[in-house]
């Protein structure tokens, strides 16, 4: 989204109000002498967006908050992330979805990515990746589940375990609205194939088959095989 204009300032927070580290996501906010005195008429939504500017020296200068999300890039550009009212809870992280997708879009096999945060099973709220492939990767004959190893792996190498999705769905167009925003009810749910297995070979013994059988019933999957992850099945602590 380009720079600054002139008189204008721009600031990435954290929820605290302080400046991010540079190339870490934030909240932008806009000072300088663009910023309007307030919202005509509503009191309580100026006084939510339009905040004293810390940074200022000017008395009484304000800045606005725009609910926007982005990072410097290192040219000194901004890249939009997306609206902080996306950010979804899970297992006490707060995470944007936004900040996945665009790490996912950075591999060569993805043209678009969306990422969101599903309940298929009352109390367990796990993070999906919906993947419409690059044209080179289209005519790749890997499966599913070859597909999300390369993708987990990529983002698992930029991110937190805790901001990796369990599973990666490849779609050949994501669902829109007829106002052109994403779908997310007509979005499918992951089967088999969206999640990161290892070649499939059948448990051993009593208790491999007992502790597959376990996982298979916990996970929500068909079959679980003996060089199966716990975790990259969608499994957490």
């Amino acid at each position: 989204i380009g720079r600054p204009i002139a008189n204008t300032r721009v600031y990435l927070l954290d929820g605290d109000g302080g400046p991010v580290p540079f190339g870490a996501v934030g909240e932008l906010y806009i000072g300088g002498a663009g910023v309007a005195r307030g919202y005509l008429n509503r009191p309580e939504l100026t006084a939510e967006r339009f905040l004293v500017d810390p940074f200022s020296a000017e008395a009484g200068a304000r800045m606005y908050r725009t609910g926007d999300l982005a990072r410097y890039l290192p040219d000194g550009n901004l890249e939009f992330f997306g609206r902080n009212d996306d950010q979804v809870k899970i297992r006490g992280f707060r995470i944007e979805p936004g900040e996945i997708a665009a790490r996912l879009a950075e591999h060569a096999s993805v043209r678009e990515a969306v990422v969101v945060a599903r309940e298929d099973r009352a109390g367990d709220k796990h993070l999906v990746a919906y993947v419409v492939c690059a044209p080179a990767a289209e005519s790749d004959q890997d499966d599913g589940g070859a597909l999300a190893a390369t993708l987990r792996a990529h983002v698992s190498a930029h991110l937190p375990d805790y901001m990796v999705p369990s599973a990666f769905v490849r779609v050949a167009v994501l669902p829109l609205t007829p106002n052109g925003k994403l779908d997310r009810k007509a979005l499918p749910a992951p089967d088999d194939e969206a999640y990161a297995r290892a070649a499939y070979e059948p448990p051993r013994g009593e208790i491999e088959t007992a502790l597959a059988e376990l996982w298979a019933e916990l996970l929500g999957v068909a079959r679980v095989g003996r060089h199966d992850h716990f975790f990259e099945l969608g499994g957490h602590s």
